[in-house]
């Protein structure tokens, strides 16, 4: 089995086991194959954690789950450096950031130092503790999770740090037809498919980097790159595309951006089995790349405009080559 049947095996397990949210199965087999970090947004009980723990046990990389409280330190999450009296010297433990998959849960809810730990380590993949440095494992994905509903007590995430997420992914109610599947999974009462993915065949990690390695190789033209950059800029210049965009954004995306959204086009066309990029791979992956990264004006806010709208609004206002 080559390592694209595998992820889209993976990918179908995923989906009988986290009913009703395909968006977020995709994006967390798209960050794992483009090598980024997730921001994940939803009211309790969507399975966010369910969700990156059935990951976790599908593939060969331990899992840690950390509760973001507003007493966590810093060393909580690194870890640190413990006096060894029999032997006169320091000697560094290290924290739950050095697994492979870590759950962030409720990550707003930390103050601003442990937030900078994380993402630091998120964009660097190591830590420093004291005069050294400690590097993190090769396969390291975060997936930060924020509950939109309570916002007392909260520390919400300055825009250049939720830069450093691949993607912002939103998770919404299940329809009724999968809310009836949920219960009937949770009374255990659901047939699976066994030849989708069993939990003995993990994905070895060395599968997966090769994995990384071709969805860099899939082919995107030139002046598909154009487009892609193009409606990056966009967010940066809307004065040149309609005075109404003008008036919602305040700021636009950052180059991050532009190579986040390569990234994701690039593994969303190789999970459907195809050998090149086309302008749907990179619509599809616009939004979850984009809506963290562009901050709206007070004017959207009277109007009621919401990121997602600005971003349908750019889609339609770029040429598609």
């Amino acid at each position: 089995m080559d390592q694209r049947q595998y992820m889209n095996n993976l990918r179908s397990y995923m989906n009988t086991r986290i009913i009703g949210q395909p968006d977020l199965v995709d994006s967390l087999i798209v960050a794992l194959l483009a090598d980024g970090h997730l921001l994940v947004e939803g009211a309790p009980g969507l399975a966010k954690t369910r969700a990156i723990k059935e990951l976790a046990e599908a593939i060969e990389g331990d899992f840690h789950r950390v509760q973001f409280t507003p007493d966590l330190l810093p060393a909580d999450l690194t870890g640190t450096e413990i006096f060894r009296p029999q032997e006169g010297s320091f000697e560094f433990q290290k924290g739950p950031i050095f697994h492979n998959l870590i759950l962030a849960d409720e990550i707003n809810r930390a103050p601003a130092k442990v937030q900078s730990a994380l993402l630091e380590a998120m964009a660097e993949q190591q830590i420093s503790v004291g005069s050294q440095t400690y590097p993190l494992p090769d396969l390291f994905l975060v997936m930060a999770t924020q509950n939109p509903i309570e916002q007392e007590g909260t520390y919400p995430l300055p825009e250049a740090q939720l830069d450093r997420f691949l993607m912002h992914v939103r998770v919404n109610y299940p329809d009724s037809e999968s809310e009836h599947e949920i219960l009937r999974l949770t009374r255990k009462e659901a047939h699976h498919d066994a030849q989708a993915v069993a939990p003995e065949e993990e994905l070895k990690q060395d599968a997966l980097f090769e994995a990384r390695d071709a969805v860099l190789d899939i082919h995107m033209s030139p002046e598909l790159e154009r487009y892609l950059v193009e409606i990056v800029i966009a967010s940066r210049t809307p004065e040149k595309y309609h005075k109404d965009l003008e008036r919602w954004i305040e700021y636009g995306a950052s180059p991050r951006a532009t190579m986040a959204l390569d990234r994701c086009a690039r593994a969303q066309a190789w999970l459907a089995d195809k050998d090149y990029v086309s302008p749907d791979d990179i619509q599809a992956v616009a939004h979850a790349v984009l809506r963290h990264r562009i901050l709206l004006s007070y004017e959207a806010e009277a109007d009621g405009v919401d990121t997602d709208q600005v971003i349908d609004r750019l889609l339609e206002l770029v040429a598609v080559p």
